[in-house]
């Protein structure tokens, strides 16, 4: 029992060491990364495609890259030896995994914030900057802003008369009142002339 204080002691002892060993600039930097990771993910990601497990990853992902490469840093770890760290854990993680280019690309943006917060050598304000450039960049892509948003469904079509060219103003007006959307465009893919139907790519702006 006495042994396993004195270990207990030791080990508490140990940590406060390592504690007071870190600097204040770490805790800033820290901080400085949480902060943004928590504005991209939480208020920026989450409230679009409502993936809770993508969350988690992201915020582990970019929180240990961080711990990792300011620590490395220690030993004079490059800029370009960081994102080779970058590349061997999204290998390891997503190299047999079927997933999203846009969730890669969210990703690679909470890894990149991690990596530029522990390894630039730049202030806290610069850092502070930094990320708000690639949140603003990525709220104004991902909203209406800039770019009006896209999207589509495949629909099973028992009406095949309309997907003649000469009846598309029909076919449209079809679409948006059983849809309730305003069509773009469509493609027309398979065609079953057994049971009169077409599977329909329809193409319209998410806002409607």
């Amino acid at each position: 029992m006495i042994l396993l204080q004195a270990i207990d002691t030791e080990t508490t002892q140990t940590a406060f060491e390592l504690f007071e060993k870190l600097q204040p600039k770490f805790f800033i930097r820290l901080a400085v990364n949480l902060v943004s990771c928590i504005i991209l993910i939480r208020f920026i990601y989450f409230p679009l495609y409502r993936s809770r497990e993508n969350v988690f990853t992201f915020f582990i992902f970019n929180l240990i890259i961080f711990l990792i490469t300011y620590l490395l840093n220690k030993v004079e770890m490059s800029m370009g030896a960081a994102f080779g760290l970058f590349a061997v854990f999204s290998m390891l993680r997503y190299r047999t995994e079927d997933i999203s280019t846009k969730d890669m690309t969210y990703m690679f943006l909470v890894i990149a914030m991690g990596l530029i917060n522990a390894v630039s050598k730049g202030s806290w304000d610069e850092l502070t900057l930094l990320s708000a450039i690639i949140i603003t960049i990525t709220y104004l892509l991902e909203s209406d802003l800039l770019i009006k948003k896209e999207v589509s469904k495949i629909v099973m079509y028992e009406n095949i008369e309309l997907i003649k060219p000469e009846r598309k103003a029909e076919l449209f007006a079809d679409l948006e009142n059983r849809m309730g959307v305003k069509i773009n465009h469509v493609t027309i893919g398979k065609i079953d002339f057994l049971r009169d139907s077409a599977l329909l790519h329809v193409f319209y702006h998410e806002n409607n």
